[in-house]
């Protein structure tokens, strides 16, 4: 600063006593809260004290719905729930010739891709010809980008048992004796 800047501009550095001040007040302040605090937890316990009256607060009793929102607002699980839902009305997204042959069994929440398993490998192919309107209609119930893409999987088939003989508990032709 120089000379010829007027003397308001200018702000004084709080001194040790006022850094003080400011310090026991902001313990008080704590110290005022703890107490509270344990006040009320103390009358908890005795069954007496606060209790709700007219006006709604945070001590009401909450809606089951309403509990369940936060819940999993709080934890950051309307994605999975929402899915979830999606997986429980599949037969009214793709219809029901389509959930009879094609189930989704997984989503994968990083990746944002639903696997869905089919019955065949016609329906297979069928389903990943539907995958781009599948994925829009999906990402329209459940909000923008919550489903990138869909990985179709065929059907399993069984176990692969090579040769008439088996050893009991073998894996087959690549087990390594250890």
């Amino acid at each position: 600063m120089t000379a010829e800047e007027p003397a308001a501009k200018r702000v004084p550095e709080p001194s040790g006593v006022d850094l003080a001040r400011v310090a026991l007040r902001a313990a008080r302040e704590q110290a005022r809260a703890r107490g509270d605090a344990a006040q009320q937890k103390k009358q908890a316990r005795r069954g007496g004290g606060l209790r709700s009256g007219a006006r709604a607060d945070g001590r009401d009793p909450m809606a089951l719905g309403a509990a369940i929102n936060r819940l999993l607002t709080e934890r950051g699980w309307e994605a999975p729930a929402a899915v979830g839902g999606v997986m429980g009305r599949w037969p009214e997204i793709v219809g029901e010739d389509v959930a009879k042959h094609c189930v989704p069994e997984k989503y994968d929440e990083d990746e944002r891709v639903l696997i869905v398993r089919c019955d065949s490998t016609a329906w297979a192919t069928n389903l990943r010809l539907l995958a781009p309107t599948l994925v829009a209609r999906l990402n329209e119930d459940l909000g923008h980008g919550a489903v990138r893409h869909i990985k179709v999987l065929g059907p399993n088939g069984p176990a692969r048992r090579y040769g008439p003989l088996r050893a009991p508990g073998s894996t087959g032709p690549g087990d390594t004796y250890g």
